[in-house]
């Protein structure tokens, strides 16, 4: 296959899923600046104190639920046992989002602060092992509605529409239940589904041999759960999203049924001198050999997309 009709291959696969982590995000290169420019379309980002909520689809062992939570309390607070001066963490991966905040025009002070909020689990299947995107949206309405962001997680068990055909994951938004001062208010919510046994080569790359595109060697997941490892990469590119482009009015560059967001611009980009293929320069576990790029809560290693940043208009990555 000639290298233009990979390109128009590629291209035409990345945009099938609005608002998505799809699958063309595991193997392109982004190091350069993206060919479309990066746009706010004066919507509202999120601000204020939020909750992310997680609601368990499935079965999740507790070590596996412990993975996805030290990463969401890593997102405002560096590491509790300090690594060397200099290493990398979650928070500081995070705080890059602030950049889009300092670009509003606006007089007002935007800021977001982020929390682990409450955990529902639903180990009983309760709206059976395959979904729709509705069914997406009632569970993720069980979480807390204001000033919160609903996490849907669902295990490698769960069949959910466009999974492993055009995507990993996705975020969206929903009326909420409950009115202030007369007015609905609206509530963000992110699906991602555990790829292990599905389609690990789609969505949990680096961690699995790709489906597709050049034939590298997996990388070692720093938590030891291909599957898992990969619902953290694919959880941090959406919640990039969601912040920075929570009602698809935000920040993105593209059509906005196929919006290219803060991590989503630049696909299959982990470090420094990645391409096809290669993630980047990593960081490696003397001991284990896993690759990652990120220190987190209770010693807790991760690996995390490169964002696109604003002021400078390319991917920037943690090493």
């Amino acid at each position: 296959m000639s290298a233009f009709l990979k390109l128009v291959l590629l291209i035409s696969l990345f945009h099938f899923g609005s608002a998505a982590r799809t699958l063309s995000e595991t193997s392109s290169d982004q190091t350069q600046q993206p060919s479309l420019k990066f746009q706010y379309h004066n919507g509202p980002l999120l601000s204020g104190k939020f909750s992310i909520n997680l609601i368990w689809y499935g079965n999740f062992k507790p070590s596996q639920r412990a993975i996805v939570s030290d990463f969401i309390t890593s997102l405002a607070s560096p590491p509790q046992s300090k690594p060397t001066s200099g290493q990398p963490s979650v928070a500081t991966w995070w705080k890059s989002i602030e950049k889009y905040y300092h670009l509003l025009s606006s007089k007002k002070q935007y800021s977001l602060s982020l929390s682990l909020g409450t955990q529902i689990l639903d180990d009983k299947y309760s709206l059976g092992k395959s979904l729709t995107a509705r069914q997406i949206q009632q569970l993720a309405s069980k979480g807390a509605q204001n000033y919160a962001i609903n996490v849907v997680l669902t295990s490698s068990d769960v069949l959910v529409d466009g999974f492993c055909m055009s995507k990993c994951g996705s975020h969206s938004s929903s009326s909420s239940s409950s009115h202030i001062r007369g007015k609905t208010q609206k509530f963000t919510y992110i699906w991602v589904g555990n790829s292990e046994t599905q389609c690990p080569g789609q969505c949990a790359w680096p961690f699995h041999q790709p489906i597709y595109g050049p034939q590298g060697p997996p990388l070692v997941a720093p938590n030891n759960d291909v599957g898992l490892d990969g619902m953290v990469i694919n959880l941090a590119s959406l919640l990039a999203g969601t912040v920075t482009n929570p009602f698809g009015n935000g920040y993105y560059q593209g059509p906005k049924e196929a919006p290219l967001e803060a991590a989503s611009a630049c696909p299959g980009v982990y470090g420094k001198g990645a391409y096809p293929g290669y993630a980047g320069n990593l960081l490696v576990d003397p001991t284990t050999g896993a690759s990652y790029n990120a220190h987190g809560s209770n010693g807790k290693k991760f690996l995390l997309p490169a964002l696109f940043d604003p002021s400078t208009s390319t991917c920037s990555t943690l090493v």
